[in-house]
């Protein structure tokens, strides 16, 4: 029997169009990822905007179309591929993306209910390995990095291929630190700061999902 990874949001709150295509492609430059194997993505899904569910309708042809899921045809690696789901939660239409990996033909509607539960469930109800994950994703391309240096002077060596973000370091300049590091206070901030940047921006098309 195949092994599958666990659903896991990746992005906090909801992506834009940029963000998208960005989390589309997130792991090409990651060390030691199989780019035509596809497993890295599979599970993976966050939140994304109505008028980009009606953009990938347009886009792409459907692999399959259900009621309020669509599949895409063109897959990403192996036998994962982007479905896009549009999902009442509380009274509200909802759109997400996952990638699901069709060996198992019952994944879309496993992610479907994955999303369900997550989205139902406490009002922060991400762990720590999706916060440190929505974090990395929201933090712009050059305030991030994987470790490199194999000096071992540096003290990176034993660290070389990790990711690393820049943070405030209060009195300090703003120094590289492990993503794997963030403290549990220094992880809410980050995700405080990101949610009250969106909010403050938010506004645009309302139409909601099919």
């Amino acid at each position: 029997m195949t092994a599958h990874p666990p659903f896991r949001k990746v992005l906090d709150g909801v992506a834009t169009r940029e963000q998208m295509f960005q989390l589309f492609s997130r792991h090409k430059d990651t060390p030691g990822i199989d780019p035509l194997s596809g497993t890295p993505y599979s599970g993976e899904w966050f939140e994304i905007e109505a008028t980009q569910f009606h953009f990938m309708l347009d886009l792409l042809p459907p692999l399959f179309m259900r009621t309020g899921m669509l599949g895409i045809s063109e897959f990403k690696a192996g036998n994962v591929t982007s479905v896009f789901f549009a999902i009442r939660i509380r009274g509200r239409e909802r759109c997400f993306h996952g990638f699901c990996d069709l060996t198992d033909r019952q994944s879309p509607d496993k992610m479907r209910a994955a999303i369900i539960a997550h989205e139902t469930g406490a009002s922060d109800s991400m762990t720590r390995a999706e916060k440190l994950e929505a974090i990395w994703n929201m933090t712009p391309v050059e305030l991030r990095d994987i470790a490199r240096n194999a000096n071992p002077g540096t003290g990176w060596a034993e660290h070389r291929g990790k990711r690393t973000i820049l943070i405030n370091a209060g009195k300090h300049d703003a120094v590289f630190k492990l993503l794997d590091d963030l403290s549990d206070l220094e992880i809410d901030e980050l995700l405080s700061s990101a949610r009250s940047s969106r909010n403050s921006k938010k506004g645009g098309d309302d139409k909601g999902c099919p």
